[in-house]
């Protein structure tokens, strides 16, 4: 899935909305995007920079992203909506949206099922002192949150959980409308 993004795109300039680390900005870079990430966490923003210097990352809010409308072929949102409260869900996409150019793409990836799992207990035994939730959405609420902002879903792939997985895998592959 992240290949048809890269596909349809066309080697344009692609947002890593929620980027970590970097991992995914290197995959789309390596295939002949041209990429910007940008991530809440300074420190995955850093370690981002240091790992891959060639690539752009910033310290942003996905529901404040700093770049004009417009400015993106496609947003890559990889797991990062994995930890938005459902209220929050509509701000964000509505953002990406704003971002994309008329005809442009997202992917999102994401666990999917429904409910709040709380991660804090597995941190614990670390030793680690966490609030950490991650939230479930469906591939259907995703894509009706999508339709909301003016995408359409062109692809979808849910699959069952593998190896330590406890949740289905879903991503979506959606268009904005175009201009014309």
């Amino acid at each position: 899935m992240v290949d048809e993004l890269i596909r349809a795109v066309g080697g344009g300039v692609v947002l890593d909305a929620g980027c970590g680390a970097g991992r995914m900005s290197r995959y789309l870079a390596d295939r002949g995007c041209r990429v910007e990430g940008v991530d809440l966490s300074a420190g995955m923003v850093e370690q981002a920079r240091v790992v891959h210097p060639d690539l752009t990352f910033a310290v942003a809010a996905l529901e404040a992203l700093p770049h004009p409308d417009d400015a993106f072929d496609g947003v890559l949102l990889w797991y990062s909506i994995i930890h938005t409260p459902p209220e929050r869900l509509p701000g964000i996409l509505s953002e990406v949206a704003r971002v994309v150019r008329p005809g442009g793409h997202l992917l999102v990836g994401f666990q999917c099922g429904t409910g709040v799992q709380d991660l804090a207990a597995a941190y614990s035994t670390f030793g680690h002192r966490v609030v950490l939730e991650r939230y479930r959405y469906t591939a259907d609420q995703v894509s009706a949150g999508i339709s909301q902002v003016g995408g359409e879903e062109r692809a979808r792939l849910v699959r069952a959980a593998e190896g330590p997985e406890t949740d289905q895998q879903a991503v979506i592959l959606a268009q904005l409308p175009s201009s014309d």
